[in-house]
């Protein structure tokens, strides 16, 4: 076993052992247990930071090649940026919702083949670090905004029914989710388009052309034109609460089936078999 699938491990562990403090934490409205696994999480995160160095100088590439790379890229992402959230928001309960999604993602990334990839020579740009790592902070940031969509349905649908049960009394209010989704979209949007710019030069320098509607860009540029009609209705329509939640939730699902369903089943330029030259 390789020094970064060890940590890998050790990470994944760390994850687990989080996801049960605040799932505790929810269940018994106890706050240590969710004091406990930010301070779990904070460490879990640190150490993630060295298992992608690590992984990163033994395979001499930025760790998104195969997708036990690119999901534990992906889980490292999504709790780094929630962590920025938590230091601005202070939303405990958020990180509920988001450690389970990033515990998924190293549990399939641990199932999959952890041997370092050979690389296809076109990798070798600068350009695909910069790609990535946008579009990784972009995902990220867009699944917070997921999140807060869902625990703002169900705090609506709460208050709506006048049926309260414990989880409501520790959720963020209206008002904070709808400003915490807005400042995920004006965060999210501009990395996403930045993602998608740096991946089409990216292109060019690497097949000679900055388009060729491959099934990861088609769906790419399909999931920018939904969170665009989302930006677009709050700045200029006034969208907000309920429907600008369920946007949310449904641009990130069209995210994870570009992510998933793309680089797993569909053949392109984009697919993990193509990125290893296999």
């Amino acid at each position: 076993m390789t020094t970064d699938v060890l940590l890998f491990k050790i990470t994944l562990l760390i994850y687990f052992v989080t996801t049960i403090c605040y799932l505790i934490g929810v269940i018994s409205l106890k706050d240590r247990f969710r004091q406990n696994a930010i301070r779990l999480l904070i460490g879990g995160f640190v150490l993630h930071c060295v298992t992608l160095a690590t992984r990163w100088v033994a395979t001499g590439a930025i760790p998104v090649a195969s997708l036990h790379e690119s999901l534990s890229f992906f889980a490292w992402a999504l709790v780094g940026i929630y962590l920025l959230f938590y230091l601005r928001y202070r939303t405990v309960m958020l990180g509920a919702f988001i450690t389970p999604l990033a515990l998924v993602l190293m549990i399939i990334g641990s199932a999959a083949p952890k041997q370092a990839p050979a690389l296809n020579p076109m990798l070798d740009s600068w350009w695909f670090p910069v790609h990535v790592t946008l579009a990784f902070l972009g995902h990220a940031v867009f699944a917070i905004a997921a999140a807060a969509g869902i625990m703002y349905l169900l705090q609506e649908r709460m208050l709506k029914s006048k049926k309260f049960s414990s989880l409501f009394y520790r959720l963020p209010s209206l008002d904070t989710l709808d400003s915490m989704n807005y400042k995920c979209l004006t965060f999210g949007f501009p990395l996403m388009t930045m993602g998608i710019i740096s991946g089409a030069i990216w292109a060019n320098s690497a097949w000679g052309g900055y388009w060729r509607w491959d099934p990861k860009e088609t769906w790419a540029l399909i999931t920018w034109f939904l969170y665009a009609a989302l930006l677009h209705g709050r700045l200029t329509i006034g969208w907000r609460g309920r429907r600008a939640a369920i946007f949310a939730i449904v641009g990130f699902g069209f995210l994870l089936f570009t992510f998933f369903g793309v680089n797993t089943f569909l053949s392109g330029e984009h697919s993990f078999r193509n990125f290893t030259g296999q």
